[in-house]
Order: structure tokens, then C-alpha cells, then sequence
């Protein structure tokens, strides 16, 4: 989805992106780079999460809890809401929970 980073140029939004994997270990968020992110939010002043999954626990909370102690800024969490999973074409599913390229490029230009 790095392709739609031309798309908030074109709006004049700046756009920084950070690939979090853990230190150790890939699809995992532990232990979370704290240092990475929160230099991050120092440098932009707004941090948007995206993740395939429920945001109940997951990437968006983790860095919430990291900012919210290390650097206070305005946090928009993107990912499925706490509604029940559903099985169906993961093309499909990504358009009806926002999360595919044009669905995230709105929630984005929302928040900022």
C-alpha cells in the first residue's frame, strides 16, 4: 500500500512510514521498539496505526500505551472495531472494514 503515499502529496500531507516488527521476532509486536516510535511521534506530532486485525489489544493499543507515557500525541487507530470475525475473500473483507489502500487514504485524511 506504499503506492497511495503519492496520494497525500498531492494533498500536501507528509507522510512517514514504520514497518513495526519486533527486535526478535517478525509478526510480532514484542518487545516494541519505543524508541523508534516515539521519536516518530516527536518528528510528525500525529501517529496512525493500521493493522489487519481487531484493535483491541493489538498494535494500535501498544503504541497508545507507549505514547501516552513517552510523548502525548493524537493517535488514530486503524483495524477492525470489536465486532465478531467473519470468513469471506480477504480482498472483500479489507474494502468493508476500511482497510484496504482506498479505505486507510480516507480514514487518514480524517484524522489529519
Amino acid at each position: 500500500m506504499l503506492y497511495k503515499r503519492k496520494k497525500f502529496f498531492r494533498i500536501s500531507i507528509s507522510v512517514k512510514t514504520i514497518n513495526i516488527d519486533s527486535k526478535f521476532f517478525t509478526h510480532t509486536i514484542k518487545p516494541l521498539d519505543e524508541e523508534l516510535i516515539v521519536a516518530a511521534a516527536k518528528e510528525t506530532g500525529k501517529v496512525v496505526t493500521v493493522e489487519e486485525h481487531s484493535i483491541i489489544g493489538g498494535l494500535g493499543g501498544a503504541v497508545c500505551e507507549c505514547l501516552s507515557e513517552k510523548a502525548p500525541v493524537p493517535v488514530k487507530r486503524i483495524g477492525i472495531n470489536d465486532v465478531f470475525g467473519e470468513s469471506g475473500p480477504a480482498v472483500a473483507l479489507l474494502e468493508k472494514y476500511g482497510l484496504d489502500a482506498e479505505g486507510i487514504y480516507k480514514q487518514i485524511k480524517e484524522f489529519v
